[in-house]
């Protein structure tokens, strides 16, 4: 993260060319120069230089997704995610909110970085799926009149069933080749244990032991992308202490991945901390770059299915892993990968953006729906919780819900000689 008196060097590097403007989600669906990041830079310099952060300002700054893809499309190397993060926290600490959005944004951050939280909303949401209430909520737009954010909450909770804990420790098949930590993350450990699983077999049956400390908390993504600096460095110290002694950390979640790379930005300016964060992001991998690295060893079988692989914005541009989750999938026997239009462009999860900017999500959703649709694929495999139901929703929305995988999902079904069927159910 940079420092605010960085900004005007960072401002200055950006030489107003237009190569970002087609990778910009919100260039694209609105034409509108200042919903792009040319234009917002335009924005935080008239800031730097005096101008109020009024609410007309805000707006735009709010309707960036924070997806980097212009940091990877930017011939002048402008690190535009670096001056975002600086903004959102300046938003944060001098532009007054009214009372519903401080409500709204209050609610999401108390919730959603705490998986304690999180399992227990997990007992009534699952009550309320089943109780045939959700068709009849949706049809009478009560919640959409009450607060469009807790709308798309409800329609983007997945369906909640059990999530039993893993074990502290699974240990390596036919001899160990690494010991590494294993992150579980909020929402993917409470609804999407089963990537997790995934993860933790595939780990174990390519020769590692997995380290899974059970008081680990938040990495801090969602607090870091929105401005909350000081929450952020809170979830990031715990992080750090609570992986100090694992060699390799595996991540399975793009944001989550992102931000612990981040770590040595985020707490560079605290003389204590700033070592072990650099530590810590230094040994930080995605599932798909570490097993990369690692080579494989276990038999993959066949499965014979055509998946389309969607880029998660904070995998492909922040982290740059693009060709390993590919080279996973294609290593698989019979598995024919099926590529997506416009990849670059966001799907409109991004983070908490879908909550808070939902009308804006929804558009970037069915363009990313149809692009799937488009593929003629059996799977769409995503390495993000969020992408995951983001597109989800998107493609049920549009008649043609297709079934959803992590990476992990797929190389664990291939590797224990599991069926297709198990990878296609709806």
């Amino acid at each position: 993260m940079a420092r605010p008196d960085e900004l005007p060097n960072l401002l200055n590097d950006c030489v107003h060319c237009g190569f970002c403007l087609p990778t910009c989600p919100t260039y694209v669906l609105w034409g509108e120069e200042m919903d792009s990041p040319r234009g917002r830079i335009h924005l935080m310099r008239q800031h730097e230089e005096g101008a109020p952060l009024d609410d007309a300002m805000v707006q735009h700054f709010d309707a960036c997704l924070g997806c980097m893809a212009c940091v990877t499309a930017c011939p002048s190397g402008v690190r535009y995610d670096r001056l975002i993060e600086v903004t959102r926290a300046r938003v944060e600490a001098e532009h007054p909110r009214s009372r519903g959005e401080r409500a709204v944004r209050e609610a999401i951050f108390r919730l959603f970085p705490y998986p304690n939280r999180l399992r227990a909303l997990r007992g009534p949401l699952r009550a309320y799926q089943r109780s045939g209430l959700p068709a009849l909520v949706r049809r009478s737009g009560i919640l959409e009149r009450l607060s469009p954010t807790l709308a798309a909450m409800e329609r983007l909770a997945p369906p909640s069933g059990k999530a039993p804990r893993l074990p502290e420790r699974v240990s390596a098949r036919g001899g160990r080749r690494a010991t590494v930590g294993m992150l579980t993350g909020c929402v993917q450990r409470e609804f999407f244990p089963g990537v997790n699983a995934a993860t933790a077999r595939v780990l174990a049956l390519e020769g590692c032991d997995v380290l899974i400390p059970r008081h680990q908390g938040c990495c801090g993504a969602l607090s870091l992308h929105s401005g909350r600096d000081e929450e952020a460095r809170a979830f990031a110290r715990r992080t750090v202490e609570t992986f100090e002694g694992v060699d390799v950390i595996v991540v399975n979640s793009a944001g989550c991945g992102s931000a612990m790379k981040e770590y040595e930005s985020l707490l560079a300016d605290d003389s204590a901390w700033a070592a072990r964060a650099r530590a810590l992001s230094e040994k930080t991998r995605d599932l798909a770059e570490y097993l990369v690295e690692l080579g494989p060893r276990a038999e993959r079988h066949p499965l014979p299915v055509t998946a389309a692989y969607h880029d998660a914005c904070h995998l492909a541009h922040a982290q740059g892993v693009r060709s390993q989750p590919r080279a996973l999938l294609t290593g698989i026997p019979e598995l024919t990968v099926k590529e997506i239009a416009d990849p670059d462009i966001c799907c409109g999860s991004a983070g908490t953006y879908n909550l808070l900017q939902p009308d804006a999500a929804a558009e970037l959703g069915d363009r990313k729906a149809a692009n799937v649709a488009a593929t003629g694929a059996d799977l769409l495999v995503a390495a993000n919780p969020g992408c995951s139901l983001q597109i989800a929703q998107a493609l049920e929305r549009h008649g043609a819900p297709l079934p959803v995988a992590h990476t992990a999902q797929v190389l664990d079904a291939s590797l224990r000689g599991r069926p297709a069927s198990t990878l296609l159910t709806l």
